[in-house]
């Protein structure tokens, strides 16, 4: 578990990571539908994974979720969905990364990444790897994961729809 103070208008707030429980499911589900650029597909199959990572193995095998919520308490303000890539040594997926708007900006996102490659090096990992839209919906996402490290390692064009590429992008887990 981790803290990170949150900027905010309101009394200082700190952001702590934990592992996720089974009782956190329906507040990311309300958290994923609140994310503007998440299309229902999307939203379907974010809520799927954190519903796989919450029970029994197969699905808690495969999948990993981070919460992220306040110290103050209330529902998660984000989380991040993650896991090893089938048929690799030391490659991990992150699929999903999300932070409540009231959040965004301090700092709860590069906390996440951070727990995130944590928890990967400790399993082995030295790579995480994520694919996301080139939409102009998502350019604060590249951004995102650009500054947190991530390169361009591929493009497929026309992927998810005529004017949507798939953009691969590589992170290098810090020792």
């Amino acid at each position: 578990m981790v803290e990170v103070a949150a900027a905010s208008a309101a009394p200082e707030r700190h952001i702590v990571v934990r592992p996720l429980r089974p009782a956190d499911v329906a507040s990311l589900e309300s958290l994923i539908r609140s994310v503007e650029n998440f299309s229902p597909a999307e939203m379907a199959c974010a809520v799927e994974l954190v519903e796989l990572a919450a029970g029994p193995p197969p699905g808690a095998d495969d999948y990993k979720v981070l919460v992220a919520e306040t110290s103050a308490g209330g529902p998660p303000v984000g989380y991040a969905c993650f896991g090893p890539t089938p048929m690799t040594r030391s490659t991990w997926d992150l699929y999903w990364i999300a932070v409540a708007p009231s959040v965004r900006g301090a700092g709860c996102g590069r906390t996440l990444h951070a727990e995130v490659e944590r928890a990967v090096r400790a399993a082995g990992g030295r790579r995480l790897r994520v694919e996301t839209s080139s939409k102009q919906d998502y350019d604060a996402t590249c951004r995102f994961y650009q500054r947190v490290g991530y390169l361009p390692a591929g493009r497929v064009e026309r992927f998810y729809a005529d004017d949507d590429d798939l953009l691969i992008l590589i992170c290098e887990v810090k020792d």
